[in-house]
């Protein structure tokens, strides 16, 4: 049975993939919106060389462009994004990943592996392995009670 504490990040990526969406500090919010639209993502990673600086998320353009009244076309991911960002390791657990997430007020989680992008973690794909480890441990003890998985044997006498 898998469980929080023995799933970890890197069996999320080995399911989800190891995509992301990134985007320069000089592109545009708009632009940024654009390219999470088309790619339905909450988040873009921001790369300055291949280097990540930062993250713009869904909620950094509405707390920090609507609420204050800026222009998603002139302002940049650059002057929004939150930085420096919050990464995780390909080998912390699921448990883990769930309080850095939220200790820190987080969707969106980058996966460092030796200093080399990795992916990118969402609450989303976290609550799917949640459901899915659940799923299995069902299955599990269903089987077990019914004994599915302990197919009843007949000693046969010589």
């Amino acid at each position: 049975m898998y469980s929080t504490s023995t799933i970890t990040v890197s069996d999320i990526l080995r399911n989800k993939g190891h995509g992301y969406l990134g985007m320069p500090p000089g592109a545009t919010a708009y632009a940024a919106l654009e390219a999470m639209a088309a790619h339905d993502v909450g988040a873009v990673l921001v790369l300055d060389e291949g280097n990540l600086v930062g993250v713009f998320s869904e909620r950094d353009y509405a707390r920090k462009v609507i609420l204050k009244g800026r222009s998603s076309r002139s302002t940049t991911v650059g002057e929004l994004m939150s930085a420096p960002p919050i990464c995780a390791s390909p080998e912390i657990t699921l448990k883990d990943c769930m309080v850095l997430m939220t200790n820190n007020h987080i969707r969106h989680l980058p996966v460092l592996d030796k200093g080399t992008l990795a992916g990118i973690v969402s609450i989303g794909d976290v609550v799917g392995a949640i459901i899915r480890s659940q799923e299995a441990t069902i299955h599990q003890l269903e089987n077990y009670i019914s004994g599915d998985d302990y197919p009843a044997r007949i000693a046969v006498a010589r």
